[in-house]
């Protein structure tokens, strides 16, 4: 047991590396898609709303069987600049994960942007506030609060998506799980052990976002 949870470690900083990038580029990209819903133009506001449906609404799993096996079919890609990393199954399985966080976390940013009192946003503006300064010392720090619990849970269930990056042939935990199973047949202990490898990542993130809410709101602290 020792000796395979030493063997499943190992895999914890490719895990880590996936959903961290990940994580950072699905932000960026929900944060461009949330902005696009909020659009005054009927087309931006179209296209976000079927970037998120297409997303959410197909699984992960197929999203990455198509970057990985479907991409190397077209022809105008590989001969792209793109294709150096769109030829390697870790850049194929960040793409992949972070579009899939990109849709949700878009959704999550879109209500509470959504939830910041439009009194608050009123008053701003009656004092001379607009544009960049009323996102900037208005909106965006309100939003920060009420989003952050749903975009820690977002985190986790990113955290947990990365085990899919197996199916690809990347040794994270996950793959490092499969490939001792291979060897010596004993499914429930290696997987009792990636399982708690996977949870205690989980607990931290947890603990990281509840320490960030004490601090984005003074008053709450005891």
């Amino acid at each position: 047991m020792t000796r395979t949870a030493g063997e499943l470690l190992s895999g914890v900083p490719l895990t880590l590396r996936l959903a961290g990038t990940a994580l950072c580029i699905g932000f960026l990209l929900a944060a461009g898609i949330a902005a696009l819903a909020q659009s005054r133009l009927a087309p931006l506001r179209w296209f976000a709303h079927l970037y998120v449906g297409l997303f959410q609404g197909t699984p992960l799993l197929v999203q990455i069987f198509i970057i990985y096996y479907g991409f190397g079919q077209v022809e105008f890609l590989r001969a792209s600049i793109l294709w150096p990393l769109l030829s390697q199954a870790y850049w194929c399985a960040v793409l992949a994960l972070s579009l899939n966080t990109s849709a949700y976390g878009a959704e999550i940013i879109r209500g509470a942007i959504a939830a910041v009192p439009w009194n608050e946003i009123e008053a701003a503006q009656a004092v001379g506030m607009s544009g960049f300064l009323l996102q900037r010392r208005i909106i965006w720090p309100q939003a920060l609060r009420h989003g952050l619990a749903n975009y820690g849970n977002e985190a986790i269930q990113l955290l947990k998506a990365t085990s899919l990056a197996s199916v690809i042939t990347l040794m994270d935990v996950t793959g490092i799980a499969y490939r001792l199973v291979s060897k010596t047949y004993r499914s429930e202990e290696i997987f009792a052990i990636a399982g708690m490898i996977y949870l205690f990542l989980a607990f931290v993130i947890v603990v990281c976002v509840h320490i960030l809410e004490r601090y984005l709101r003074p008053g709450s602290r005891v």
